[in-house]
């Protein structure tokens, strides 16, 4: 009987390695964004103390979801830190200051998959497929460059309004609007169409 806990503490504790992981590849993607925009690299929490980290955090998601996922966020030196640890399938992250909106967001353990091959520049994993949500909105370099750290010369932000996201969908995606530049953020879309990365962006009310 007791091989059950102790064989899904294991697990939990292998899922909470491979975030933290995840995490630090994230911050250093972060990093040469905020750099390559010129910005000086300041830790994404900003001036927030943990119980507004939680808040912004949770605000990405359902109250459902967002109760029992793990938060997380960065230190001044840009490396991941716990602010609560969860129990749920969900991670959530707060505002990222070198955006223009406020964008925090949760994804499910497949998400954080998908969004460790984006950062790393490798290819998603192969059926995984996986879901986010970003209920506050969020705010991109580009619809065509899954890399890019800010718009192109005389381009503007993309703004999308509350939305959710789903990743790795492949050929499902193929019959939504996948414009390289100015989508209408106004009804689904695809985000970075025809690289690894594309992904369907679902706006929300």
């Amino acid at each position: 009987m007791a091989s059950g806990p102790i064989s899904d503490n294991s697990a939990r504790a292998d899922q909470r390695l491979m975030w933290e992981d995840e995490m630090r590849l994230w911050s250093i993607c972060l990093i040469g964004g905020l750099s390559g925009l010129g910005l000086p690299t300041v830790a994404l929490a900003g001036d927030m103390n943990d119980e507004e980290l939680i808040e912004n955090a949770m605000s990405a998601a359902p109250d459902a979801v967002a109760r029992n996922a793990t938060i997380i966020a960065f230190d001044e030196e840009m490396n991941v830190r716990t602010v609560r640890e969860g129990t749920g399938n969900f991670t959530c992250l707060p505002d990222n200051p070198a955006s223009p909106g406020n964008d925090p967001m949760c994804l499910d353990a497949n998400g954080m998959e998908w969004a460790e091959a984006w950062m790393g520049k490798i290819q998603p994993p192969a059926g995984k497929v996986g879901f986010g949500y970003m209920l506050q909105g969020g705010s991109d370099a580009s619809n065509a460059d899954p890399h890019a750290s800010g718009p192109a010369e005389g381009a503007d932000w993309v703004d999308t309004g509350p939305h959710v996201m789903i990743f790795n969908a492949g050929e499902m995606v193929q019959d939504y609007p996948s414009p390289a530049e100015n989508p209408d953020t106004s009804q689904p879309y695809v985000m970075w169409p025809g690289t690894p990365y594309e992904h369907l962006m679902i706006p929300v009310e």
